[in-house]
């Protein structure tokens, strides 16, 4: 799997970008928003997250400019029944990440539904399917930002990835902090699990 490119920008179009890797040039679908940020052009030195996506026709490499965009890729191709990459480029491409992540946990079908390429059903099935979901960023973003230590955000995703809501995982990881402030990862799982369970 390749999950990251540094190299140099040999071809740039606006969803597609051609980069030089130590003489190899790997063909990178990007969504519009990583063009714009990335300001691409020919010769320009860049580091793009990636997914391949691999089907029985064709191996097909994403890039993003950041992990955020690449995680809400692939929270989209891999939780949402119905989409596939070319829809989730689309989103990326028709709204910010942050934007999405609103209208997401909002239920903004609207806000979604203007996205070319996505109709209301679809819009409606990315926020039944994802309103959950998008804890998972909002827990990486919040230990970025230090409103949660990183071992909390741990235990949260690891509660997460387990099938609890990010709201619930936050509550009992808050009850086990708030008992033990000392407490490890494994304890915050562990007295967490014995909340959610209890």
């Amino acid at each position: 799997m390749i999950a990251r490119l540094r190299g140099t920008v040999l071809e740039a179009y606006p969803n597609r970008l051609v980069v030089d890797v130590h003489g190899v040039g790997y063909e990178v679908h990007v969504p519009l928003s990583t063009f714009d940020r990335l300001h691409a052009a020919e010769g320009l030195a860049v580091d793009l997250r990636t997914h391949l996506h691999i089907r029985e026709t064709a191996h097909t490499l994403y890039g993003f400019a950041s992990e955020e965009e690449r995680d809400v890729f692939l929270m989209l191709i891999e939780r949402v029944s119905g989409i596939g990459p070319a829809i989730a480029m689309a989103v990326l491409s028709g709204m910010p990440v942050t934007q999405f992540k609103i209208a997401v946990v909002q239920g903004d079908v609207a806000a979604l539904s203007r996205i070319k390429g996505l109709g209301k059903k679809t819009a409606e099935r990315i926020v039944l399917e994802l309103k959950d979901k998008v804890g998972v960023t909002e827990t990486w973003q919040d230990a970025a930002s230090g409103q949660v230590s990183s071992g909390a955000a741990d235990a949260e995703l690891a509660l997460i990835a387990l099938g609890y809501k990010q709201v619930d995982a936050r509550k009992a990881v808050r009850k086990v902090l708030d008992a033990d402030p000392a407490s490890t990862t494994e304890a915050l799982v562990r007295g967490a699990l014995r909340q959610l369970q209890g």
